[in-house]
């Protein structure tokens, strides 16, 4: 990760950590890169927001950054994440931007930025990006006369999106009952209409966004709304995804989560059925729960595990042609269909799975038993020095020889503060606070606790 850029984006409050300035800049040096990348072709660039308010500040510097560089920027205004890189890589754009903080409060915002292919920006091209930020890079030349990139309205490339996610379902959704909680961000454009013109009986929470309200008490970080909206409706499912529609997580008809642990698992065993589970291998983060590996094992299904964030397990499935991965806050990927976790087209290959096999989400779901997980965050004076410490790694290992294969333990240091995190999954909660706060324990006894 960066100075200005994490693993997704580059993220912050609207104005004080991430400034109108901030976009400018980034605006100018995309413009001018892919300028001087193709230089017989004119850039183009395409871009999209969430709902919040300073989205349209920042879409505003974006384009005055890109077109002062030379740059034709498309709009496709309020869209969801993963829409901007299938519009990237199915309209031969040079990149990709999408302005938002995903599941952040809505004074935040965020940059993230996407390559040719729909991926996730090289970590290269980031790093000069941020050199330039500071100011330590060549000054880039305006663009002049006819070189001065102009706008586009390109509102069409979201209805293409909108039809290719209709195009990926097996089945009609006639006489489901169907929840939606939109979050009041990206996808209230987009979800519903998917759902009505699949057949649903379309009930939609969270679809009035007026700038302030994404993410507030709703959508996949408050999923209480949707569980308690699903049962007193009555509805045979819900669904549930957050500000820019990258994650998702369902609700069965009981009101029971299912979150991106289990998805994976129902759609991962029915694809293996289905024989199109590549490579038989389900790709999760370190994150993932130990009753996913307990039933993944049971079905015979392989899975390998990377850092924390879906960009890894994209990078990972790349590398190795995996079809299925994500993690458990639901960015789930779908690499036959997406390079990024797509939270509608994630509720599209659930409603097939509960359509194929005729059987209730709370049926498929029952296949998986969820362990118990208790994490507790330490604040400490040096991450490495608490998480290396020899008596810390001992108490770890004696931790997981108790366990054996009923739970396993993890610390993970924080990618944003002082802070590592100390993670048990056990049989029962009782189990899961006795080893957390012994391993605990020992990081005060050692001295590393600020």
């Amino acid at each position: 990760m960066g100075k200005y850029f994490g693993t997704d984006g580059f993220r912050g409050e609207a104005n004080v950590d991430l400034t109108v300035e901030h976009a400018y800049k980034v605006g100018r040096f995309l413009g001018w890169y892919y300028g001087r990348r193709n230089p017989d072709e004119r850039t183009r660039v395409v871009i999209g927001k969430d709902t919040r308010r300073s989205s349209y500040m920042f879409e505003y510097s974006l384009v005055a950054g890109l077109t002062a560089s030379g740059a034709d920027v498309y709009l496709l205004h309020v869209t969801t994440t993963p829409s901007v890189s299938y519009v990237v890589r199915t309209e031969e754009f040079d990149c990709g931007i999408m302005i938002s903080a995903s599941h952040n409060p809505f004074y935040d915002n965020g940059i993230k930025v996407i390559n040719e292919k729909g991926e996730k920006l090289e970590e290269s091209v980031i790093t000069e990006i941020e050199k330039y930020l500071d100011g330590e890079a060549e000054e880039i030349p305006f663009a002049t006369g006819e070189e001065i990139g102009r706008t586009v309205d390109f509102s069409a490339g979201r209805n293409r999106y909108i039809g290719y996610l209709i195009s990926i379902a097996t089945r009609s959704f006639k006489n489901m009952k169907v929840a939606l909680d939109c979050a009041n961000g990206s996808a209230s454009a987009i979800a519903k209409n998917v759902f009505d013109a699949l057949g649903a009986e379309t009930h939609v929470i969270a679809n009035d966004p007026n700038g302030t309200n994404i993410n507030n008490g709703c959508g996949s970080t408050h999923i209480e709304n949707l569980q308690a909206f699903v049962k007193s409706e009555g509805c045979d499912v819900g669904f549930a995804y957050d500000g820019d529609a990258d994650r998702c997580l369902a609700v069965d008809r009981n009101g029971e989560l299912v979150d991106g642990d289990k998805i994976m698992f129902i759609c991962g065993k029915y694809m293996k059925e289905q024989g199109t589970l590549v490579n038989n291998t389900i790709v999760t983060t370190i994150m993932s729960n130990f009753g996913l590996y307990k039933a993944l094992d049971r079905e015979g299904i392989r899975y390998e595990k990377t850092a924390v964030g879906d960009k890894y397990v994209y990078e990972n499935m790349a590398a190795n042609g995996h079809c299925l991965g994500g993690e458990q806050s639901g960015h789930i990927i779908f690499s036959k269909h997406a390079t990024t976790g797509d939270g509608i087209l994630t509720s599209l290959k659930v409603m097939e799975v509960i359509l194929e096999k005729k059987q209730p989400l709370e049926k498929l779901a029952s296949e998986i038993k969820i362990y118990p997980q208790v994490l507790k965050n330490v604040r400490v004076k040096d991450k490495k020095a608490a998480q290396d410490d020899p008596d810390v790694k001992a108490e770890v290992e004696r931790v997981t020889q108790a366990l054996g294969d009923t739970g396993r333990i993890l610390l993970r240091q924080s990618g944003t503060e002082p802070v590592v995190r100390v993670m048990v999954e056990a049989q029962d909660t009782e189990t899961c606070e006795k080893y957390v706060d012994q391993v605990i324990k020992v990081m005060g006894d050692k001295g590393h606790f600020i």
